[in-house]
């Protein structure tokens, strides 16, 4: 063997790498030679794979190399790009005549086998190990260790910890993971969260600094007031706020509006100054607008739909809304979309900018008409196909429409059974037959809900428990047998509902309601069924022993109802299909066995017969959380006129006489309406949606009125208000009525009222649109009295209170409700009532007239 003779050929690589070259020969190797690679050995690995280093090198035996030359540097650098070794060395470990043979050593770098955090809670730590992007057995090195700290970094500045500092240590950890292993302990110090001392502009002259400051939603300075936005600054939120800025410029003519630079420096420890240097420019207005290819509609007929005209301020935002993207559908979009130009697009261009004026050509594609080939529905696994298409307004073979399959959305989603967000529509263009394919994609949800509760009645806690089946299938129930019933008969869309309340003795009630929403399955005609049975009792059993005789119980002070109610509904046309007509027929039996606490009669029966009618148009958006909208209604219920037909003279009647036959007309009004004040309002679950702002308006008013003097008004049917409306238990058809700060029933007198006028504001704010669990919190202000005759009744003498409260809704229990009010009045008969009080609600509309 030829003797080895050590020349080290040293090359350096970022002032970190010492990587030698040593051959062994009796050449001169200061000459480069050509060599073929005999051998390679691998040294100093011990969890990289050999054949990996020596893939990474790039070196093969059978390979001609050059000694010195640019292949083995290159196989040196290959090594250390991998980032896996500390240092890299190749070595010539003998030389034979034409034939070369190497050894690779290389240092490895350890591997990570834990990490933790110091100074953190432990709820960020654990936050924190889903974003430093580690895992065991990864090698470490600066860039890890780098990344990690800025991951850490990024996550305190993005909530308001600005000065965070990060100290790494990597510590030796032999006899866990690796024995070679090693941990990292991230030292953090938070520091205090930088607050926004203050935001100041300059060159702005068109409004003052304030109202700029009201633009940005989440960069706010520091104020004691200020509870629901902190002045914590980030980054993000800055960003997001500065282009809030140049769009309220924009909105307001101001085009070329451009912040020049952004300048923040420390005020102190804990806050900042802000100071944005703004260029205005000037204020721009519309011009000539113009259309250019468009001939289903002139332009006469596009101007007035667009909306805009000569002398405008110039907003391209307002511009694109007027086009394709009024909330209320009356864009230029709509025109054509509505009637089956699916393709149509419009294209706005500036032709000419001439000092503060501007001109614009309004470039039109109208495309071919579609019509609606195959409608198809997907994600539907009980509800079945029939009660999703006969919501469907896009019908095959009908044009295609815009409005036609938003109003098919929202008839989907009050149905209750899917998801809305997760509802889809999937258009699908068959440009070679002009039609258009629709798939409705739904997911559904839990629809049906049970109640358990308490609630306080004459002076008792009232317990009710209740079962409502929202997509019930009678069909099902009768022609599939015992493998429907699991748990019961769905997916045809009807409401089966069951309900029982009871104290015991005292207080028993069963419902029993079923409501078929298409009758006969071809139009939107409902019919609805309820049985009700109620008793109340002063507690003492009904019979009693007596001398080993069972006798009635000369004690007992009963009232017994016993009523049922069938109702037909149908959808009208015109004036427009957001209108319903519904009519009922009811019959309660009212027996009073010497129960004279409540009524004009102690003893005896009565028989109500009555008729109800309602009109109601009912637009709102949404079921839970409208933002949107109205909802109007007329009702008026009567019975027979019997006295008219009798002839008898009542001046002089007995009570039991007077109301053997129940006879009262009952009228009543109420409007409802929804509007965005902030947000889009649109309920698509995107961000704008999760932050509108809705006010609600509403008022009611009541009437119950008599045919025959000498009779009077009728002891039922009559209105009671105040409190929360969730008494425990309804009795002879009255009407409970909620007003939120004061005592139940509290403004009305014990034999409740003939006359009631209520008007109700809120402004609503959506915390979580969620539909599993839709959260909102209100505000509101409300007022309402009621009147025992007309010469009192008065609209405007009032009883008024306000407050706040809290609605969550979950499918399984519905709309729950925590309101605190304050009442503004004193109610003379009620000297002791608190100022304020907590009420607690069930249900959307229990309580509202």
């Amino acid at each position: 063997m030829k003797n080895l003779v050590a020349l080290i050929i040293a090359f350096t690589f970022s002032g970190v790498i010492n990587a030698q070259i040593t051959l062994g020969g009796q050449s001169d190797l200061s000459v480069p030679k050509e060599y073929v690679v005999g051998g390679i050995t691998v040294m100093g690995t011990e969890t990289t794979e050999v054949q990996a280093i020596k893939l990474f090198a790039g070196i093969n035996v059978g390979d001609r190399i050059t000694v010195p030359g640019e292949k083995v540097s290159t196989a040196i650098r290959n090594l250390w790009r991998q980032d896996l070794f500390g240092d890299v060395q190749i070595y010539a470990a003998d030389i034979r005549g034409e034939e070369i043979y190497l050894v690779i050593k290389v240092e490895e770098r350890n591997r990570l086998s834990r990490f933790r955090f110091k100074g953190v809670s432990k709820s960020d730590a654990e936050s924190l190990k889903e974003k430093v992007g580690l895992v065991r057995g990864k090698v470490i090195n600066e860039n890890l260790i780098q990344r990690a700290e800025n991951n850490i970094r990024k996550h305190y500045i993005a909530k308001g910890y600005l000065n965070v500092a990060v100290n790494t240590q990597q510590i030796g950890d032999t006899g866990r993971l690796y024995d070679f292993g090693d941990k990292l302990e991230f030292d953090i110090r938070k520091g205090d969260k930088i607050k926004i001392n203050e935001i100041t502009f300059d060159g702005i002259s068109a409004f003052s600094e304030k109202k700029l400051e009201r633009t940005m939603k989440d960069t706010k300075e520091r104020r004691w007031w200020r509870v629901l936005k902190r002045s914590k600054f980030t980054e993000s939120n800055f960003n997001t706020d500065k282009e809030n800025l140049l769009a309220f410029f924009n909105k307001r003519g101001y085009r070329n509006v451009k912040i020049l630079s952004d300048t923040i420096w420390n005020h102190d420890d804990k806050t900042i100054n802000i100071h944005l240097n703004v260029l205005e420019d000037k204020k721009f207005f519309f011009r000539e607008i113009s259309w250019f290819g468009n001939t289903i509609y002139n332009d006469e007929q596009l101007a007035q739909r667009l909306g805009i005209i000569r002398g405008d301020v110039y907003n391209e935002e307002k511009l694109q809304e007027r086009l394709f993207q009024s909330p209320t559908g009356g864009d230029v979009s709509s025109l054509y979309l509505d009637n089956g130009y699916l393709s149509f697009n419009a294209t706005p261009v500036e032709i000419l900018i001439e000092q503060d004026s501007i001109d614009i050509e309004i470039r039109m594609y109208e495309g071919k008409q579609y019509r609606i080939g195959k409608v198809s529905i997907i994600g539907n696994t009980i509800t079945n196909d029939h009660v999703i298409l006969r919501e469907i307004r896009t019908k095959p073979g009908d044009l295609f429409s815009r409005s036609d399959i938003i109003r098919t959305q929202r008839e989907l989603s009050n149905l209750g059974y899917f998801d809305p967000e997760q509802f889809g529509v999937n258009p699908k263009q068959n440009p070679q037959d002009g039609t258009v394919d629709i798939e409705y994609t739904v997911v559904e949800r839990p629809s049906d809900q049970i109640e358990l509760s308490g609630g306080w009645g004459a002076g008792r806690v009232v317990g009710t428990l209740g079962l409502t089946f929202n997509n019930f299938s009678l069909r099902k129930a009768f022609t599939e047998g015992a493998s429907a019933w699991r748990p019961v008969p769905k997916g045809d869309g009807q409401r089966l509902s069951v309900r029982a309340q009871s104290n015991g003795q005292f207080f028993q009630a069963y419902t029993l309601s079923f409501v078929e929403p298409w009758l006969g399955g071809k139009k939107p005609n409902s019919l609805s069924v309820s049985l009700t049975h109620s008793i109340q009792t002063n507690g003492q059993s009904k019979f009693i022993e007596i001398d080993g005789e069972r006798v009635e119980n000369p004690d007992r002070r009963d009232l017994g109802i016993t009523g049922i109610t069938v109702g037909l509904g149908q959808r009208w046309q015109k004036p427009d299909d957001w209108f319903v007509f519904r009519a009922a027929l009811s019959y309660q039996y009212y027996d009073l066995n010497n129960f004279g606490n409540i009524f004009t009669f102690a003893s005896g029966f009565s028989n109500n017969l009555a008729l109800q009618l309602q009109l109601s148009r009912n637009s709102v958006n949404a079921p839970i959380f409208p933002t949107n909208g109205s909802d109007v209604g007329f009702t008026v219920k009567l019975t027979p006129p019997y006295s008219a037909f009798s002839g008898k003279d009542f001046s002089n009647a007995t009570d039991q006489e007077k109301f053997k036959l129940l006879e009262y007309h009952k009228w009543k009004f109420t409007s409802a309406w929804y509007t965005t004040i902030a947000g889009s309002g649109d309920n698509s679950y995107s961000e704008k949606a999760r932050r509108s702002l809705v006010l609600y308006a509403k008022t009611g008013h009541g009437y119950l009125g008599n045919y025959n003097r000498d009779i009077g008004d009728s002891p039922f049917e009559r209105f009671y208000l105040g409190g929360s409306a969730l008494t425990g238990f309804q009795l002879d058809g009255r009407e409970i009525i909620a007003l939120r700060g004061y005592d139940d029933n509290s403004i009305s007198p014990p034999t409740g009222s003939t006359f009631i006028s209520k008007y109700t504001t809120e402004l609503r704010y959506p915390l979580s649109l969620n539909p599993s669990a839709t959260i909102y919190m209100l505000a509101f202000a409300e007022a309402g009295n009621t009147w025992s005759s007309f010469k009192d009744y008065n609209p405007f003498e009032l009883n008024k209170s306000a407050g706040v409260g809290l609605r969550v809704f979950l499918p399984m229990f519905g709309l729950l409700g925590l309101d605190y009010g304050w009442r503004f009045d004193d109610i003379p008969t009620a000297p002791n009532m608190a100022k304020s009080q907590f009420h607690f609600t069930i249900g959307t509309n229990l309580g509202e007239l």
